[in-house]
């Protein structure tokens, strides 16, 4: 869900609803629809809401419940909307809150069933995660595969299963990551299953630019893919370091050459050596009280004459 400014007026007397009109009262709460999958961030009337707390929140299939995770700050500035990517409508009732908490059980069931009938009909497929809305309106049932796999009788066993319409949904290995969840190499849960709405491109040039080992190893996810976060700070890095001389460019501190072998982005360093190749680190404020070293071009009458 991608996130969208949102305004709302205060609920009805007695009620918990909210309306898509302007208001500037709302309160931000981090939720979840699964008890692994990823945070997003809701917008909502309700007060005293509480971590564990069940909501249920306005989707474009109809009203599907999510947990409170903790509160959210508010925009700081209070000229600047603050995002939100959900609204909260209202608390769930008992009933809903019964149904939510059988919901996982049905979605494991249905993730049974299909691996099943996917060894029966041989399926070079992986499925990977079941997903059943809380209206029983649609399954969808996302897996991997290697090429285009004709799984037409398998939706068909399912439908006949299930009664409700079914949806296969192909996915990246990088979308099965996020799916799954897990802990990155820095501690923390996944960017991807926490936070991250959408994928961006991730080239090894952003790591070239940071000076980070071309190790995949180190470099790359559990996805096996280049890491997501070296988009994080590559456009600081390439900003900091247009201003810095570049490696291998020569010049001049108090009329001796110097050549540049390493340029430090976050420290603001320059390391150079001169002709007998001595090194020195030069501060941002010496590095850039030095000039570049002209190189003279030979005269062509010169040149002809030799």
């Amino acid at each position: 869900m991608s996130d969208t400014e949102k305004n709302y007026t205060d609920p009805a007397p007695g009620t918990d609803e909210v309306q898509d009109t302007a208001g500037d009262q709302s309160l931000f709460y981090r939720v979840r629809f699964r008890a692994n999958g990823q945070e997003f961030t809701m917008q909502t009337r309700m007060t005293g809401l509480l971590h564990g707390d069940v909501v249920m929140i306005r989707t474009e299939h109809g009203p599907e419940p999510a947990r409170i995770v903790c509160r959210a700050p508010g925009s700081p500035d209070p000229t600047v909307p603050r995002l939100a990517s959900l609204l909260g409508t209202r608390r769930a009732t008992s009933e809903e809150k019964e149904k939510y908490e059988r919901l996982a059980d049905m979605e494991k069931e249905a993730f049974r069933f299909c691996v099943r009938e996917i060894e029966k009909l041989a399926l070079p497929m992986q499925l990977v995660q079941v997903e059943r809305f809380f209206n029983g309106s649609k399954i969808i049932f996302y897996f991997t595969a290697d090429s285009r796999v004709d799984f037409r009788e398998l939706v068909k066993n399912l439908v006949q299963e299930f009664r409700t319409r079914v949806e296969m949904r192909q996915i990246g290995v990088r979308h099965e990551t996020q799916l799954l969840g897990g802990l990155g190499a820095c501690g923390r849960e996944l960017c991807c299953s926490s936070f991250l709405k959408k994928f961006e491109s991730v080239s090894i040039k952003m790591a070239k630019t940071q000076d980070l080992p071309l190790n995949p190893a180190k470099i790359s996810g559990l996805c096996n893919r280049l890491l997501c976060c070296l988009t994080y700070e590559y456009d600081s890095y390439r900003a900091i370091k247009k201003e810095m001389p570049r490696i291998g460019k020569s010049i001049s501190i108090d009329g001796h050459a110097y050549k540049v072998i390493r340029i430090m982005a976050i420290q603001g360093t320059v390391h150079a050596i001169d002709e007998a190749g001595e090194e020195v680190v030069l501060s941002e404020e010496q590095w850039r009280a030095t000039e570049p070293v002209q190189h003279k071009v030979p005269d062509k009458g010169q040149a002809a004459e030799k």
